[in-house]
């Protein structure tokens, strides 16, 4: 794949994108950075730099918020109807695209081609969800109780929305906020993460051939995120920050918002609790824990961190599990029966490995697992340990990894006070037969959302976000994903 193209000269035909080349995309151009550095872009199956792209600076920043506000009355002022369909358009373009996608992501970011496949079906349905959206925001109208006048409220786009997304999903993370973004008449500007920024300029030029105006979206990718983000945040046209990351960085960038007074969404870290009580189904468990757990082999916020599993059938549990992970074909991402690919980086090999030996230091047992392979390429074993004690450093950080602790529980109100005992509030799973504890549960959890029975909660029709230290505000939904970028307008009026 070459992507060290002049930004004059189109690319990546070999992958559908005939206007996809290396420079940043602003104003609706690709376009050289102000200075002459580049990122490289690593495959983490093989640790070998498959591409550099542009690394932005502050001037950049400037740039793409100027493109930004120059687009924004035109794409404020756009019909519904008109917005819609450019954003069906896009999710047409990326079916029929979803397989050059999916390879894509999977060289860049090392995940699993399914996982991929699975993530472009899912990144697509956020411009079909948003696109119906688009036509249906409405006010309200009402009555003051004094009976002097009437009560008018108007729903209008927030303005200039900042988006930094993470290296974990590069394709859902982006669309999920660009989305509803241009569905409600916002501008934006991207920041994806400069791991995996390949997906974002490849769906930024196919944006273009759905029909997206020059300067409604751009992207930039850059080594210095603090000074180019706080560049992008001083300007007093940018409205929005909408943010999925680590709640260490969330936290900083809530204070550098707070000068501005900027609205902010934050989809932050997690520590998700999966539940087992003795009534489960044990197959049905385990087949939802594989989907909870090794999704992209671990490496998701809403991942089952802590599997808490009730004495009864813990040991059964346990054995099963075991056998279902050590049975994983661990492999380069675009290898089609890969079933758990690499880490994204060797610095998250290191973390994993040392979360996995802190916790057989307190006494943890190995079931399968728990080493890095040798041999080249960011790679980790999937890892089921036993006997983890709460006090381990994985009990209180996120692994994201193909690590799975398994916890001993006796009674309903010992999981869920362990279950809460964190910062974080994200997701939880919980599995029973009895739809009345798993209810009662459900809403005694601490977190955003709660799959009940399942091992997947993501949709695009649901609103996602979590709860204390896990974020602020919710993506996706019936309204609320479009509502993080409106603002109600009251008007008075005697008529």
């Amino acid at each position: 794949m070459n992507v060290n193209q002049h930004p004059s000269q189109p690319g990546h035909d070999r992958f559908g994108f005939s206007s996809f080349s290396d420079g940043l995309y602003i104003g609706g151009a690709w376009r050289s950075a102000a200075g002459e550095s580049r990122i490289q872009v690593i495959d983490p199956s093989t640790e070998a730099v498959i591409a550099t792209v542009p690394d932005a600076t502050v001037a950049d920043a400037a740039a793409a918020v100027e493109a930004a506000a120059s687009a924004a009355e035109g794409w404020r002022e756009t019909p519904p109807r008109k917005r819609s369909e450019i954003l069906r358009r896009c999710f047409e373009l990326m079916i029929e695209r979803s397989e050059t996608l999916a390879t894509l992501i999977s060289l860049e970011n090392g995940k699993a081609l399914r996982d991929a496949r699975g993530e472009v079906a899912y990144a697509a349905e956020f411009f079909r969800w948003n696109a119906e959206e688009a036509v249906r925001i409405s006010g309200e109208f009402g009555i003051a109780p004094s009976g002097t006048n009437r009560i008018v409220v108007d729903y209008q786009p927030i303005g200039i929305c900042v988006l930094i997304t993470p290296w974990n999903f590069p394709a859902a993370m982006a669309t999920r906020k660009i989305a509803p973004a241009l569905a409600a008449g916002c501008t934006v500007i991207l920041k994806p993460a400069s791991e995996t920024p390949l997906t974002a300029y490849a769906l930024a030029a196919l944006y273009e051939e759905a029909g997206v105006p020059p300067g409604v979206v751009n992207v930039l990718t850059t080594s210095t995120p603090g000074p180019v983000t706080a560049n992008l945040l001083a300007d007093p046209r940018v409205r929005k920050l909408s943010f999925t990351g680590s709640t260490g960085v969330g936290r900083m960038l809530l204070a550098e918002a707070a000068k501005n007074v900027i609205s902010c969404s934050m989809e932050l870290g997690g520590n998700a609790p999966f539940i087992v009580f003795d009534d489960a189904d044990i197959d049905a468990a385990i087949e939802g824990l594989m989907v909870a757990k090794m999704r992209n082999a671990g490496e998701a916020c809403t991942a089952a961190n802590r599997i808490y599993v009730q004495s009864g059938i813990h040991d059964a549990f346990a054995e099963k599990f075991t056998q279902r992970m050590a049975a994983l074909r661990v492999g380069p991402g675009v290898a089609s029966d890969t079933e758990c690919g690499p880490m994204i980086t060797r610095k998250a090999v290191e973390k994993i490995d040392r979360l996995v030996a802190d916790a057989i230091s307190r006494g943890a047992r190995v079931l399968c697992g728990g080493q890095a392979p040798a041999g080249r390429g960011f790679f980790y074993l999937p890892t089921v340990l036993a006997d983890v004690s709460p006090a381990s450093d994985m009990s209180c950080e996120e692994i994201f990894g193909p690590v799975a602790p398994l916890y001993r529980f006796e009674s309903e109100a010992e999981v869920v006070a362990i279950a809460n005992d964190t910062e974080y509030g994200l997701a939880a799973y919980i599995y029973t037969r009895d739809i009345g504890r798993g209810m009662r549960v459900a809403s005694k959890v601490e977190a955003g959302m709660v799959a009940l029975n399942r091992g997947l909660v993501s949709d695009p029709a649901a609103p996602f976000g979590g709860v204390k230290q896990s974020g602020l505000g919710r993506e996706g939904g019936q309204h609320h994903g479009i509502a993080e970028f409106m603002e109600a307008k009251y008007i008075a009026t005697s008529f």
